[in-house]
């Protein structure tokens, strides 16, 4: 019998069970798409009951944390999407090709509004003027993996409301009707429960976590034209980035009069 589990504590011993995997998991010591160990093995590992490791183990594959495989045994699950960071701005439509996944756009609702203050204050428009509010879901072998929800600037594209968001992607589109290239975009990365709408789109619970992408994209002359909010399943998405260290950093720092760390702006 293992001392990891506390049958006199009121966390629920399944709970228990989940963490203790979930823990390996990002301790990385069970990696991506490796096999866990047995029910068996984790009832003489946890001493607990086979009921017990069963409830803890479907908690984590409705958490997206494991797949189990009839015959074959349950896995640690492999993120489904890597989108890369860096200069270069890709679309997800962009980042799901690169990667050799095939995926299906549904288009949940695509409509003509007039801008609040906060699409308005994004967009660099004027409260009241109407904006293209689209919303999509991608999915990969009919999983949901991003659920994307825009607001577009009409005056810089007109006609971007006329087209088929199901069939092209919306970076076409807006290229397409603006007449001018999408030069660079600002994101902001964040952690938001789901909520009862969004679990429902993402086929998740009310209070799993899903990474949130809010992001701002620009035209080669400044013009915003979208201001985007991104949802992905928090286990299924990955970034990727290559970094250069500076030169000098190996030495003694350079002196910078300006330069500063403000975790408050």
């Amino acid at each position: 019998m293992n001392e990891t589990l506390n049958k006199g504590d009121s966390e629920p011993l399944y709970s228990q069970v989940a963490n203790y995997i979930r823990e390996r998991i990002y301790a990385q010591e069970w990696g991506a798409t490796e096999r866990i160990p047995s029910e068996h093995e984790l009832m003489e590992l946890l001493g607990v009951s086979r009921g017990t490791v069963q409830k803890g183990v479907r908690a984590l594959v409705s958490e997206g944390l494991l797949v189990q495989r009839r015959g074959k045994g349950t896995f640690v699950t492999k993120p489904v999407v890597q989108h890369p960071m860096g200069n270069r701005l890709l679309s997800f439509a962009e980042s799901l090709r690169m990667q050799g996944l095939e995926f299906e756009t549904t288009v949940l609702s695509a409509e003509t509004i007039d801008a609040d203050a906060a699409s308005a204050e994004h967009l660099g428009i004027r409260v009241g003027e109407p904006i293209f509010h689209l919303r999509r879901v991608r999915t990969v072998e009919d999983v949901p993996v991003v659920l994307i929800e825009s607001k577009l600037n009409l005056a810089a594209c007109p006609g971007l409301d006329k087209l088929d968001y199901s069939k092209r992607t919306l970076f076409s589109g807006i290229e397409l009707t603006s007449h001018r290239k999408i030069a660079w975009g600002e994101e902001r990365y964040g952690a938001r429960v789901a909520g009862a709408t969004r679990a429902k789109i993402m086929g998740c619970g009310e209070c799993d976590p899903l990474l949130n992408i809010d992001q701002v994209i620009y035209l080669e002359d400044g013009t915003a034209v979208e201001w985007g909010n991104m949802w992905l399943p928090a286990n299924s998405y990955v970034t990727s980035s290559v970094t250069q260290r500076e030169p000098n950093m190996g030495g003694v720092p350079e002196k910078r009069p300006s330069a500063c760390l403000d975790f408050g702006q």
